[in-house]
């Protein structure tokens, strides 16, 4: 998108995004997204990302989120243990090994610089 614009998250219709089942450590979860927008050399990405109850491990991007609904709890990997709900702003490092442990479906605007 190249124009200014404003989305209301809660409702944002997002699109599957399957995981790679080696990321499945217990559950059911499925992960749904949507881009907003992406800068052109593709290094800035700006979403709405939801993940339903399960837990799953990744290694993460530079990001910045806000959660918007649901709860998780989020182990870095020689790090500290985040817990996150409903407005709270999170930053994740680069190269973080996590393990996300979702206890209601989490729904959150992301920022990420690759």
């Amino acid at each position: 998108m190249t124009q200014s614009f404003v989305l209301h998250i809660p409702d944002a219709e997002l699109e599957p995004e399957p995981l790679a089942p080696g990321q499945i450590v217990s559950g059911t979860p499925e992960v749904t997204g949507k881009v907003v927008w992406e800068s052109e050399d593709g290094r800035q990405v700006r979403g709405v990302w939801q993940i339903t109850p399960g837990v799953v491990t990744d290694t993460e991007a530079d990001e910045l989120f806000v959660v918007i609904s649901g709860s998780a709890t989020i182990e870095v990997e020689g790090g500290p243990t985040l817990t996150v709900g409903p407005g709270d702003l999170a930053v994740l490092r680069e190269g973080d090994r996590t393990t996300w442990t979702v206890h209601e479906t989490l729904r959150k605007a992301y920022a990420i610089n690759l």
